[in-house]
């Protein structure tokens, strides 16, 4: 019989994609998930498709989804969690080399409590998980060849018991797995060193991270304050209910949605509910969602008190790579963004990249913008990897997704290592910001950070080539790798002015004199002070629309 060489089932949050990409590693394979075949297709989340269609709509979906994988892909495949509802599913998957990864209900709750891809999950859901596994558990069982626990084993040891449990031939690993660094024992701890009187602290990128954080909050806090997005409001209770159980007097503050969450106003009605729950100074913050929350977060603790501890949950990858790394917290104002801050890195931060599942594509490709970045002024490998495969850089499939995002957290943590404050070398981290928040704040926030950045670098390089500092061949790299991914390298012409304006009063600046990080070469950033405004008008023209 011709088909997948395995077929893992199993519940949401078991761990079938992190397993799907290890047994396929280790069999010399390729891996695919139905569930990321379903988000191509439809252009949108899971998680949407059942709120906008409804459940039978997404059902019809998985269906069609399973029935051409299983007919088309011959090495590890997952489905979804209720994949196994369909009855001619299970017709299709039976004499298959079937695995079915089963887990208790505490594991359940612990390990998809970040992730709000979970529209079956969404509000309690202990109740909730014992509901669905009791309708779902016989049909596990009734597909699959042979039972694998996942509870208190590794993923690697998940993998090498299905190997063992199948008899399967154990091939070359498929490129790049092993250069991604992380180690398969537990999550990747990336050392971040203190400086200018801050303590060191890590950064953690894995699966499963939500139980990291008692031990990060210590046991000197009594309270905890959860901030969230209201787009991440099931979790933000789910992480505050799992805190409270372990003792802590915890409460979960709604913030807005994105850049609308950094005002003076918000910030004030954190303080206020922090003092009306008498938040001391060895209580904690912890700061769930995309970048613009950590930078909230990470400011109402720098403020609170003169200073108080708090944890960095970044769920895009913008955060992850980007905005809760390096203690710079802040709000906008009318003036400009972050220009009211504090430099107050975090006790820790928790990169759980089962979070990434839930986030639209258009928010993934955001954040490419800051992991190219990355290659440019540091690490010219991640751009190597995303040339490779540039569709998968799109997407949490992606064969080099751990290495990309990991690679991105080393150049940041190295840099922030060493200049805390931006005294020197941090301003590199910069590279295409001093356009790129100019077109944020002209287009009052409700852009993409990594597409006004991806713009901005496109600028740069041209301002590097036309001062004599950069080569064609690197410049013309800029395009075609932000292009491959799907971000924009044009704005609008006639805003020049404007932009010219707001990049007046950018961090950067020194008086009336505008300074721009370029770069000599990959891998060589360099500070650009006071370019021709001449040269400055024709880089702009390269960019515009």
């Amino acid at each position: 019989m011709s088909g997948p060489l395995v077929v893992l089932v199993g519940p949401m949050g078991v761990g079938k994609s992190t397993v799907g990409e290890l047994l396929a590693a280790r069999l010399g394979t390729t891996y695919r998930d139905t569930d990321a075949d379903i988000v191509a297709d439809a252009g949108k989340p899971i998680a949407e498709i059942f709120y906008d269609e409804g459940e039978e709509h997404f059902r019809a979906l998985e269906r069609r989804a399973v029935a051409a994988a299983v007919a088309g892909h011959p090495g590890v495949l997952s489905l979804g969690g209720g994949a196994v509802l369909d009855g001619t599913t299970r017709e299709l998957l039976a004499g298959r080399p079937v695995v079915y990864l089963s887990m208790d209900v505490d594991e359940a709750v612990r390990r998809v409590g970040l992730n709000t891809a979970r529209p079956l999950l969404a509000v309690n859901p202990r109740r909730q998980w014992r509901e669905l596994m009791d309708a779902r558990r016989h049909l596990y069982e009734e597909v699959a060849r042979t039972v694998v626990a996942t509870d208190e084993h590794t993923p690697e040891e998940v993998a090498q018991a299905i190997v063992d449990a199948l008899e399967l031939p154990e091939g070359a690993a498929a490129p790049g797995v092993e250069s991604t660094g992380m180690t398969q024992q537990g999550p990747t701890r990336i050392q971040v060193a203190g400086s200018a009187g801050s303590d060191p602290y890590e950064v953690l990128v894995g699966h499963r991270l939500l139980g990291e954080l008692p031990q990060l909050i210590g046991d000197r806090a009594r309270r905890v304050a959860v901030l969230h997005p209201e787009a991440l409001a099931e979790t933000g209770e789910a992480v505050r209910q799992d805190l409270a159980d372990q003792g802590y007097e915890a409460i979960a503050i709604q913030l807005p949605n994105a850049e609308e969450a950094k005002t003076a106003e918000v910030a004030a009605y954190c303080w206020k509910a922090l003092g009306q729950t008498g938040f001391t100074r060895t209580d904690v913050v912890v700061g769930i969602g995309g970048g613009a929350t950590t930078d909230i977060a990470g400011f109402v603790a720098a403020t609170w008190l003169r200073g108080v501890r708090w944890i960095a949950v970044p769920t895009t990858v913008l955060g992850m790579v980007d905005a809760a790394i390096g203690g710079k917290t802040g709000i906008n104002t009318a003036e400009g963004k972050n220009l009211v801050g504090a430099f107050h890195p975090p006790a820790g931060v928790l990169c759980d990249l089962a979070a990434l599942e839930s986030l639209p594509v258009h928010d993934y490709v955001s954040g490419l913008a800051e992991v190219i970045k990355s290659g440019f002024i540091a690490d010219p490998v991640i751009l190597d990897l995303i040339e490779a495969d540039p569709e998968g850089a799109r997407t949490l499939a992606g064969p080099h997704t751990a290495e990309l995002i990991e690679r991105s957290i080393r150049v940041k943590a190295e840099v922030v290592s060493s200049d805390l404050k931006e005294a020197g070398l941090r301003e590199i981290l910069n590279y295409g910001h001093t356009l790129g928040h100019a077109i944020e704040k002209n287009e009052r926030y409700k852009w993409r950070h990594g597409a006004a950045v991806s713009i901005g670098m496109v600028f740069a390089a041209e301002l590097g080539r036309l001062a004599g500092r950069l080569d064609d061949a690197t410049a013309d790299r800029h395009r075609t790798v932000l292009e491959s991914v799907g971000l924009p390298l044009t704005y609008r012409g006639d805003q020049w002015p404007r932009l010219l304006e707001n990049m007046k009063i950018d961090k950067k600046s020194r008086g009336d004199l505008l300074r721009f990080i370029v770069l000599d070469g990959v891998g060589k950033p360099t500070v650009l002070e006071g370019p021709d405004p001449a040269v400055l008008l024709a880089a702009y023209g390269e960019v515009s629309a």
